[in-house]
């Protein structure tokens, strides 16, 4: 008899059934409120009824088309559908299965479009599992142990985590642009440099937003350098940061490539880039493709979860309930001094335990963790040293769900903390 991998480590004990809204309901029947929203994936809640309905009849009517050989018209009309939502002069789209597929055509684009080797990435990045978007993160050791030589033409400069350096957010901003400038006249020469690629806030990382400042630098330095500036919005996406897309809290920021996954189709494995035509046209022939991207029945999902996000006001609803969400937080945080930071953008909002020396404290952070899982709330961890407690409700969260989450929380660290 087969079974699972013993290396897929699980972080609660919760075996579910069926999922409605926000919330998941196990084998016993017992129903949680679930703040992890499948790692950011269920934007629109589980099982949206129109996600469900546009699914069921796709379903009925083409599974499988696969879109290097025949066309569909899920696939078509997303691609134009998308158009409303990109920014302005990102007009040309390609679409994988998961995040990690999409970063590496991005990087493939970006290489091939500018015939220079190098990528810089920033110290916490997630960017996936498979070895090229491996080779590109550094949120967490187990991401890269053991499996090396990972591709070369990587070099990764600091991320503007202010928490983390001890300084003001004005200085960290200044001191992480001056090492990429150092960089960029050391191990990663400008001229040889096709990307940058950032996050704009650090996911597996964290959760710490990159500062205005930083961004606007980034595409300065682009600009100048001739480097292409590639935007990872897996988590970011789709409404998560009260922003359609997370860079847009920064003004006058359009990156060249955008990556989007995760929350694009609710559940549905999808994912995608996009650029100008004028970029993607630079992809060589032949370089882009996949048996199951831009699959039908996803790319129905996705139509529908724009269609909900646009009619139900969930972008708004993401950045007023992530309002609520972080007040609620910091009040508990301010009881409990374990909790040295609580930060996040929207519906994006992450908890760091420290000891009272300052140093990250995992052990707390996972009782805390577990102890809300107990207690019915569904919460994931996150960070290099795994102390961060990341809060990430589908975007339909309501007031009284959000107060529900910060009072089950609250009672979680009181009883972690005994």
């Amino acid at each position: 008899m087969a079974q699972l991998s013993p290396a897929l480590k699980q972080a609660t004990p919760v075996q579910a059934a069926r999922g409605e809204g926000v919330h998941l309901i196990d084998t016993q029947g017992r129903r949680y409120l679930d703040f992890t929203a499948g790692i950011g994936v269920t934007s629109t809640g589980h099982c949206h009824p129109r996600v469900v309905a546009a699914a069921q009849e796709q379903v009925a009517t083409l599974i499988h088309g696969q879109y290097t050989t025949v066309m569909h018209e899920p696939l078509l009309r997303l691609a134009e559908r998308l158009g409303d939502v990109l920014p302005a002069g990102l007009d040309s789209v390609f679409f994988a299965n998961s995040g990690s597929e999409a970063v590496e055509a991005s990087v493939r684009l970006a290489r091939q479009a500018t015939g220079r080797p190098l990528v810089v990435a920033f110290e916490g990045g997630f960017h996936g599992r498979t070895m090229g978007a491996a080779a590109l993160t550094s949120s967490g050791a187990k991401i890269r142990a053991g499996m090396g030589p990972l591709m070369g033409g990587v070099e990764f400069a600091p991320f503007p985590y202010a928490f983390r350096y001890g300084w003001s957010e004005e200085e960290t901003v200044a001191f992480c642009l001056r090492e990429l400038d150092r960089l960029l006249v050391t191990a990663a020469p400008a001229a040889d440099v096709a990307a940058f690629l950032v996050e704009p806030v650090l996911g597996e990382g964290g959760y710490v937003p990159a500062p205005q400042a930083f961004l606007t630098g980034l595409r300065e330095r682009a600009d100048a350098l001739g480097v292409l500036l590639i935007a990872d919005e897996v988590q970011t996406g789709f409404g998560r940061t009260g922003r359609f897309w997370g860079h847009q809290h920064t003004a006058g920021l359009t990156p060249d490539v955008l990556v989007t996954a995760k929350g694009l189709a609710s559940g549905f494995p999808l994912s995608g880039i996009a650029a100008s035509s004028e970029l993607m046209a630079k992809a060589w022939p032949g370089s882009q493709g996949g048996t199951y991207g831009g699959n039908a029945v996803a790319c129905a999902a996705a139509l529908a979860t724009l269609d909900v996000i646009e009619d139900e006001g969930l972008v708004a609803n993401a950045a007023e309930q992530g309002v609520r969400l972080l007040e609620g937080l910091r009040k508990v945080a301010a009881d409990h001094p374990g909790i040295a930071d609580v930060r996040g953008l929207g519906l994006m909002v992450g908890n760091e335990f420290c000891t009272t020396d300052g140093a990250p404290d995992p052990a707390a952070a996972g009782r805390a963790q577990g102890a809300a899982a107990e207690l019915g709330l569904l919460l994931l961890t996150c960070g290099p040293y795994a102390n961060v407690v990341r809060m990430i409700p589908a975007l339909i969260v309501t007031p009284g769900q959000v107060d529900e989450a910060v009072g089950l929380w609250a009672e979680a660290v009181r009883s972690a903390g005994r």
